[in-house]
C-alpha cells in the first residue's frame, strides 16, 4: 500500500512497502528481475555426498579457515582458530529503569505527511534539495533548473549523512551528505520531461543532482537547531567531478577506455547509498545499484563479458534514463569497461575542498551499501560492507599497515593509503541448530535463538589470489563471481553494517528478500530464516577476541522484524507486547551509550518508515522505540545520533506519486508545493525551551 494525506492508497509496489517509481530510478526495478546470483555455493564435502550437512558445512568451513591462515600469515592476518560462539548477551542492570539514550514516548506507526517526532523534542530543516552549497549557487527555482545551478546546489535523494565535529563542543560540523539516485519524473514540472525522449539538459542536471555535497553547518548550543551555513569546506562532488582509482586493481585492463586508457581516473561517482565517518576524518561512500545507468548490455555477445555483466545486474538495450544518448560512457557497446568503474568504496576528504576523492579496488566491486571502519587489536584498520541485493554476500578487508591518530592531513594520507594493501574476505555464516528447526516460518530453534559461528574466507590479498581460477585482478574487479566460487552465505539483502563503540559487536541490517523459499531460490538458514522475508533482521557478530582482525566470529540475530503480534517476529527476547513494529531495517548508527538506532526503508506494514532506537544489552535488549516517521512516500535515511542532536535524511518524499504532475507529499515546505528530499534535524526541548539531551529525561 502507498498512503496519500494520512489514508492509504492501493498502488503496485515492489520492495516491501515502496512505490514502483522508486524501484525503477534507484535500483533499475532489481526485485522485478531475477536475482543475479545463480550460483549453488556447494561446499566440497556436500557435492561429495550429495547432502547438505549443516555441521558438515561447519566442518568444511573450519578447514577451509584453517588453510585461510596459512593464507593470512604472507598477507599479515591474524591466523584463523577454530569458531567460538557467541557469549549470551549482558542481561544486567535496573529493570524498569529507561536505558539512557532511549527514554522517550515512543511515535505511534502513522501514515502523517510530517516528520513525527516524540512529545517535547522539536525539529527543523537542515538544508533540502536545490539549497545553495558553493558560493555563486542561485537560489533553487524548480521551474528553471540548469546543470550549472544544480552543480552548485544541494543534490537530490540524500541518503548516509556524516557529521564531523571541529570543535568539542559539536557546535561547528562538516556535513557530509550522499545523493544517491535522481527521480527525473518527480524532479523537472509536469509535462516538461519526457522519459522516452528526455533533453540533453535534463540528463546533465542528472549527472550535477548525484554524488556528494560538504556543507559547514552550525548548531545553537542553547535551543538545538543545526543550519548550514557559507563555510571554505563547502563543496559539490558529482558525475563530473574527477577521482583517483587505487589499490591493486588501479590501471587494469578492465579499467581503461577511450577517456581514459590509463584506467586510473574516473568521471564522478553515482548511486551513492549508505557510508561511514573514519576514524581519521573522513568519509567512505558506497556506490550502490549502478547497473541501471548503462545501456547496450545486450549488444555484448562474448560470453565472459556477457556473464559478468549478468552477475552485476546489467541487462537492455536502453537505460532507464537514456543517459546514453548524451555520453558514449554510459554505452556499453562503445565504452565495454565503463561499468568497471562503478561499484567501489569512495573517500573524500571533506576537510580539504581541492583533494581528489579516491575509489579504493583493495575493498572490491559490487553493491556497497556502504562501508564502515573498526581498528583491530594491533592497530590495523578492518571495513565491513554488505552487497546490497538478494542472496549477496557480507566482505570485511584487513589492513597490512597500521592506524595513525588524528585527524591531520598527514594521518588522513597515512591512513586513506592502508585501504590499498591488505587482505579482502567474504563471510559465511554457520548455524548451531539441526537443520530441521530451521522451518522458514520463523520458529525459534531449541536453544531459543537464532545463532552460530563464522568465518572470513581470503579472496585476495595485494597481487595474490587465493580463489581458483582468479587472478587477483579479477577478485577486485569482477568480486561476486569470485566469492561465488569460495561458499559464503547467500543473505538477505545485507545493507548497512556498522561496528558498535561500546559492546565491539558488528551489527549488521538484512533489508529483506521476498524471493527466498520461491521455487528453485536458496531456502531458509539459521542466519536468514524465514522464507518469503518481507521484514527483514537484525545481525550481529563478535570477532573472536573481540578482534576485528580474527577470521572467525560468533553470531546471532537480535532483531527478526515485522509485526510484533505476528508468531515469526524476535526482539532479542524482549516482551513483543512492549515494542514498536518495525520493518525493512537499512541503515544503522550508535548513540555513545551503545544503542541501535535503525531507519528503515519500505515498511511492509502498512504504515510509514521512520528512526528506531534499540537497546542490545541489559534488560531492555531488543526494545524497539519509534523516535520519528517521515512524510508520506518517503525513506528513512542516515541517521546520525549524538547527545544532542538527531539527523535523519528524508528522501524521495511523494515518490508513490507517477510524476510531479498531483505529488502527494508537500513536505518539507508545506501548502501546495512540490516535494523535496531534505536533512531534518530533531532535538529535545530542555527546560524554558533550552535543548537537552537525547533520549534522557
Amino acid at each position: 500500500m502507498s498512503v496519500e494525506r494520512g489514508r492509504l492508497l492501493p498502488l503496485i509496489s515492489h520492495r516491501g512497502g515502496r512505490s514502483a517509481v522508486t524501484c525503477e530510478y534507484r535500483c533499475g526495478n532489481a526485485c522485478a528481475h531475477p536475482a543475479p546470483n545463480p550460483s549453488d555455493n556447494e561446499y566440497f564435502g556436500d557435492v561429495v555426498s550429495g547432502v547438505v550437512s549443516r555441521r558438515g558445512a561447519l566442518r568444511a568451513g573450519a578447514v577451509m579457515a584453517a588453510a585461510a591462515g596459512g593464507f593470512a600469515a604472507l598477507s599479515g592476518t591474524a591466523a584463523a582458530t577454530p569458531p567460538v560462539a557467541l557469549a549470551k548477551p549482558g542481561r544486567g542492570g535496573k529493570p524498569g529503569r529507561p536505558v539512557p539514550g532511549t527514554d522517550f514516548d515512543a511515535v505511534p506507526p502513522n501514515t502523517t505527511d510530517a516528520v513525527t517526532i516524540p512529545e517535547g523534542y522539536g525539529q527543523s530543516v537542515v538544508i533540502r534539495w536545490g539549497d545553495p552549497v558553493v558560493p555563486g549557487a542561485p537560489a533553487f527555482d524548480f521551474e528553471n533548473q540548469t546543470p550549472e545551478a544544480q552543480a552548485k546546489q544541494f543534490g537530490y535523494n540524500n541518503d548516509f549523512v556524516g557529521l564531523i565535529p571541529q570543535d568539542p563542543l559539536g557546535i561547528a560540523n562538516l556535513l557530509v551528505v550522499n545523493h544517491e539516485y535522481t527521480t527525473e519524473t518527480h524532479m523537472f514540472p509536469a509535462g516538461t520531461y519526457d522519459e522516452a525522449n528526455p533533453t540533453e539538459e535534463q540528463a546533465r542536471i542528472g549527472w550535477a543532482a548525484h554524488g556528494l555535497s560538504v556543507v559547514q553547518t552550525y548548531r545553537d548550543p542553547v535551543f538545538g537547531a543545526l543550519r548550514a551555513v557559507p563555510g571554505r569546506a563547502n563543496r559539490r562532488i558529482t558525475l563530473d567531478t574527477e577521482f583517483e582509482l587505487r589499490g591493486p586493481a588501479a590501471g587494469s585492463r578492465y579499467l581503461k577506455t577511450s577517456a581514459d586508457p590509463s584506467g586510473r581516473k574516473v568521471r564522478g561517482t553515482q548511486n551513492n547509498c549508505a557510508g561511514s565517518v573514519t576514524p581519521w576524518g573522513t568519509v567512505l561512500s558506497g556506490e550502490e545499484n549502478i547497473n541501471q545507468y548503462f545501456g547496450g548490455a545486450d549488444t555484448v555477445t562474448d560470453p565472459v563479458a556477457a556473464a559478468r555483466l549478468k552477475r552485476y545486474g546489467f541487462s537492455g538495450t536502453e537505460s532507464t534514463r537514456k543517459w546514453e544518448r548524451f555520453d558514449q560512457r554510459w554505452d556499453i557497446a562503445r565504452e565495454p569497461n565503463e561499468p568497471n568503474r562503478f561499484g567501489w568504496v569512495v573517500e573524500i576528504d571533506p576537510h580539504d575542498p581541492h583533494s581528489t576523492p579516491i575509489k579504493h579496488t583493495h575493498l572490491g566491486r559490487f553493491k556497497h551499501e556502504a562501508a564502515a571502519v573498526k581498528i583491530t587489536a594491533d592497530g590495523r584498520v578492518a571495513v565491513y560492507s554488505g552487497d546490497d541485493e538478494r542472496f549477496e554476500y557480507i566482505y570485511k578487508f584487513v589492513s597490512n599497515g597500521k592506524y595513525k591518530k588524528g585527524h591531520s592531513a598527514h594521518a588522513r594520507r597515512h591512513n586513506s593509503a592502508l585501504l590499498d594493501d591488505g587482505t579482502l574476505y567474504v563471510g559465511r555464516f554457520t548455524g548451531d541448530s539441526p537443520a530441521a528447526e530451521i522451518d522458514g516460518i520463523g520458529t525459534l530453534p531449541g536453544d531459543g535463538e537464532f545463532d552460530g559461528v563464522g568465518e572470513w574466507i581470503p579472496l585476495a590479498a595485494g597481487n595474490k589470489s587465493f580463489v581458483d581460477g582468479f587472478t587477483a585482478e579479477d577478485v577486485y574487479v569482477f568480486t561476486r563471481q569470485a566469492a561465488d566460487k569460495v561458499g559464503p552465505t547467500k543473505m538477505d539483502r545485507p545493507e548497512d553494517i556498522e561496528p558498535n563503540p561500546v559492546n565491539g559487536r558488528v551489527y549488521a541490517a538484512l533489508t529483506n528478500n521476498t524471493d527466498r523459499g520461491a521455487a528453485g531460490k536458496g531456502v531458509a538458514d539459521e542466519a536468514n530464516p524465514r522464507n518469503g522475508n518481507k521484514n527483514g533482521h537484525v545481525l550481529e557478530w563478535e570477532e573472536d577476541g573481540g578482534d576485528a582482525a580474527a577470521l572467525t566470529f560468533g553470531w546471532r540475530l537480535l532483531l527478526v522484524c515485522g509485526d510484533p503480534n505476528a508468531a515469526d517476529t524476535y526482539f532479542g527476547g524482549f516482551d513483543k507486547s512492549k515494542v514498536s513494529p518495525i520493518s525493512c531495517p537499512d541503515n544503522l548508527a550508535f548513540d555513545r551509550h551503545g544503542n541501535l538506532w535503525i531507519s528503515t526503508d519500505g515498511n511492509a506494514l502498512g504504515s510509514h518508515d521512520g528512526l528506531f532506537s534499540v537497546p542490545v544489552d541489559g534488560p531492555e535488549r531488543g526494545y524497539v522505540k519509534q523516535f520519528l516517521s517521515v512524510p508520506v512516500g518517503a525513506e528513512c535515511c542516515g541517521p546520525v545520533v549524538t547527545d544532542n542532536l538527531v539527523l535523519a535524511a528524508v528522501q524521495h518524499p511523494g515518490e508513490d506519486a507517477e510524476s510531479s504532475a498531483d505529488p502527494t507529499s508537500h513536505w518539507p515546505d508545506g501548502g501546495r508545493a512540490q516535494p523535496r528530499p531534505a536533512l531534518v534535524a530533531v532535538w529535545r526541548k530542555g527546560h524554558f525551551g533550552l535543548a537537552g539531551r537525547i533520549g534522557v529525561r
